[in-house]
């Protein structure tokens, strides 16, 4: 729709150029509805943004206007600009503004006419109302009110009014007395223009703890992925080699292969299969002497102490360093020809 901004007032083409140049200045211009905000809130609210966000009041038409001229991605702005409409101005990212305004809200009374935000519940339990009309007034709204040790007392949890529902005029002035505040006062964020993208309050509303755990838990999946399929990559290639010398070790144990470096690994199983033969025998009935059972027991207790023994022994024949390491090198090849084919 044409909107011929030169047939307008001259404060009101002031106005639109105010507009233009806020959303110039600032990398994100928001439209927010400010229905039923008293005026000294909307100071308060004011005073709590400075220095990060600006709240500029304006007509809806002049809104329009304004976004009209601007055109592109922006215009799509003045759809969301209905009922009593605002903008807002800063450089904060969307979802940062959404939870700034979201601070602002205060609880209210409910007014006749109004819709629900939330399920109105009123709780069970004693009340501070002495008996009288008020009674009567509950029961009207579908309260189950009664009289109990001289006061009022809601006898179980009601909800009064569903999500979305009109409050009437009784069910207000009873939460009034009852000081049920349900409704949620402040900046509502309608939609936010951010480099080219209109933002609506639906995919603003995250769960940030929730969102953080999401991150994290596909990292870590990830990373067990690139381990278990042996991908490597700069944050997984010490596992992946880790793994891989943890199995390599198991197959020679296994197979056995008499390797250096599973040599003290086989000896040591083959030391504990000893002492579970030697005690199954004993326990059927086979006498063994005290000698054979102490060696079982301390052959099986000095396995995991021989291996480091083994490592620091050094071979009494004499051979140069360099030849050592040859030897050494060519020995783990041929192990791992055989582990791998």
């Amino acid at each position: 729709m044409a909107l011929y901004t030169h047939h307008l007032p001259r404060w009101k083409k002031e106005e639109v150029e105010a507009i233009k140049r806020g959303v110039a200045e600032h990398t994100l211009v928001g439209v927010v509805d400010m229905y039923g905000i008293p005026a000294s809130q909307v100071q308060q609210i004011r005073r709590n943004l400075r220095g990060t966000a600006t709240v500029k009041m304006a007509r809806n038409t002049l809104i329009e206007h304004a976004f009209t001229e601007l055109g592109g991605d922006v215009e799509g702005l003045k759809e969301h600009a209905e009922g009593q409409s605002a903008l807002i101005f800063t450089n904060e990212n969307p979802f940062k503004l959404f939870k700034l305004l979201e601070k602002t809200k205060t609880k209210m009374a409910a007014k006749p006419g109004e819709t629900a935000p939330e399920d109105v519940v009123v709780p069970k339990g004693p009340t501070s109302f002495k008996p009288g009309p008020i009674v009567g007034e509950l029961q009207q709204v579908g309260i189950p009110a009664a009289i109990e040790g001289g006061k009022v007392k809601i006898r179980e949890t009601k909800t009064v009014v569903k999500k979305g529902e009109v409050i009437s005029k009784k069910v207000a002035d009873a939460l009034v007395k009852l000081g049920i505040k349900p409704m949620d006062v402040g900046l509502v964020l309608q939609a936010a223009y951010y480099r080219n993208t209109i933002f609506t309050p639906d995919l603003l509303a995250i769960d940030q703890e929730a969102y953080a755990n999401n991150i994290a838990l596909a990292a870590r999946q990830a990373f067990n992925l690139s381990v278990n399929a042996a991908i490597p990559t700069p944050t997984t290639i010490g596992a992946i080699i880790g793994r891989a010398v943890r199995e390599a070790r198991s197959v020679g144990v296994e197979a056995p292969i008499y390797e250096k470096d599973i040599a003290d690994l086989i000896i040591g199983r083959a030391q504990r299969e000893m002492l579970v033969v030697a005690l199954a025998a004993q326990d059927h009935g086979f006498e063994l002497d005290e000698a054979t059972l102490k060696a079982a027991s301390a052959a099986t207790a000095a396995a995991p102490a021989a291996a480091p023994a083994a490592v620091e022994a050094k071979p009494e024949e004499e051979e140069t360093e360099e030849e050592k390491k040859e030897e050494e090198e060519e020995s783990g090849m041929a192990g791992l020809g055989a582990l791998f084919g």
